[in-house]
């Protein structure tokens, strides 16, 4: 029988792992809830014409990357390869645009046929926020305060450095892609016609490129800002001015642009040296016509997504993950008779009723009790509480300490709830 296996691309995250998950999690939902954003949930499949109006039929995300298929009434759907389509549709189907300006978070799977390699996968997960309905920098700032402010409560806000740029608007950026487009083309013998005829289907993905060689070719390009209309312009000064007021520490790195091409004006992105060429951490920006190209209605709106598997490489040097987690025990229940395993359930439900906050584990065997001190000290538990035959005769629980050195306690039945308080994390 040949082995089970995942598909390629896509991993298995393991109870030792998931602590560095809800703590990050748990930090996502305090800090965005903080500013004001709420949650929304959509699904992972969506009409494939949704994803061909908002990122684009010739991008290589929809023709070489998207997961797409028929279903069995032949319509054709597409697993969500990014979330800021799906949450607009959501909201323009539920009117939420109309009624109020929304400021939404989300996480959860995307999915990308690309090559699997460190910090990227086939299916990965992102945490978004999408604010709808707000045209000046403040918002744009606001979104940099929020992830710095993520940064600090996960204790990475070290490893990260943040950079900034304008792609200004639609029209002046066209203005910007003829230059550039004759710049490649006068360099077209060092650039090479591979990259070249990839770049003729959106240009400004060149300056996104890897490559040492292409990068060092790009020094003497024509630079963006300096093709911005004046509102653009305006916009951007505005922007770095209240990163300034609000100390925010950033560059400006006129190479940068998304991988998406509905994205204008301001566009950002927090990056790591730690973690390869795969740097980026997070990025976003404004996307202005977005909504106007999907529903016709001229709604101003900006966002950003953080690639959760390349933050938890991060936080994975900085952070144990047994410690991150909320379901670290606080006591593993020991029995040593067929007896105590009953007693033992009944006592465990009056504790998880009066603590909801205590986390404990009842081994169902018949090992050793130095064997089980030992599997309990491994799983990480606080405390072994011990119940045998004599503990039954005398309504007493035997409690030992597995984190001090201090001498085993007997506490009887009905005070065991308050003694355990002194445990609790």
């Amino acid at each position: 029988m040949s082995k089970l296996r995942t598909v390629r691309g896509m991993q298995d995250i393991l109870p030792s792992q998931v602590g560095l998950w809800q703590f990050f999690e748990k930090n996502v939902r305090r800090v965005f809830s903080a500013y004001g954003y709420d949650e929304i949930r959509f699904p992972i499949v969506e009409f494939t014409e949704l994803f061909d109006r908002s990122i684009g039929e010739g991008t290589d995300i929809v023709t070489k990357e998207m997961y797409t298929f028929l279903d069995r009434g032949g319509e054709s759907l597409s697993l969500r390869p990014e979330g800021t389509a799906g949450c607009l549709r959501a909201c323009l189907n539920n009117d939420l645009i109309r009624t109020e300006s929304p400021r939404l978070w989300y996480m959860g799977p995307m999915f990308r046929y690309e090559r699997p390699q460190k910090g990227r996968f086939r299916q990965f997960h992102q945490a978004s926020v999408e604010a709808f309905g707000v045209r000046g920098p403040h918002i744009d700032a606001e979104m940099i305060l929020m992830t710095a402010r993520l940064w600090k409560a996960l204790g990475v806000e070290k490893d990260l450095k943040l950079e900034v740029n304008s792609l200004g608007s639609n029209e002046s950026r066209k203005d910007y892609i003829y230059y550039l487009m004759e710049y490649i083309e006068d360099n077209k013998s060092s650039i090479g016609k591979e990259i070249i005829d990839r770049s003729k289907q959106n240009p400004l993905r060149i300056l996104d490129s890897k490559s040492p060689k292409i990068k060092d070719i790009l020094l003497d390009a024509p630079k963006i800002y300096d093709y911005l209309d004046a509102d653009s312009k305006d916009h951007f000064h505005k922007f770095l001015e209240l990163l300034d007021q609000n100390s925010i520490k950033y560059s400006i790195n006129h190479q940068l642009v998304r991988g998406l091409d509905y994205y204008n004006r301001t566009v950002f992105e927090w990056k790591s040296d730690s973690l390869g060429s795969q740097d980026a951490i997070c990025g976003g920006g404004r996307y202005d016509k977005l909504v106007q190209q999907l529903s016709g209605k001229d709604i101003s709106a900006v966002g950003f997504s953080i690639g959760i598997e390349r933050l938890i490489l991060l936080l994975d040097e900085v952070i144990n993950s047994d410690s991150a987690s909320d379901h670290n025990l606080d006591g593993y229940f020991i029995c040593l008779s067929d007896e105590s395993f009953a007693v033992a359930q009944g006592l465990a439900e009056e504790i998880r009723s009066s603590l909801p906050s205590f986390n404990l584990k009842i081994h169902y065997g018949d090992e050793k009790i130095s064997t089980l001190l030992k599997r309990a000290d491994k799983e990480g538990a606080k405390i072994a509480l011990i119940l045998g035959e004599e503990e039954i005769n005398n309504k007493k629980i035997s409690i030992k300490d597995l984190r001090r050195s201090s001498p085993q306690m007997k506490i009887s039945f009905t005070e065991i709830s308050k003694e355990l308080t002194n445990f609790i994390k």
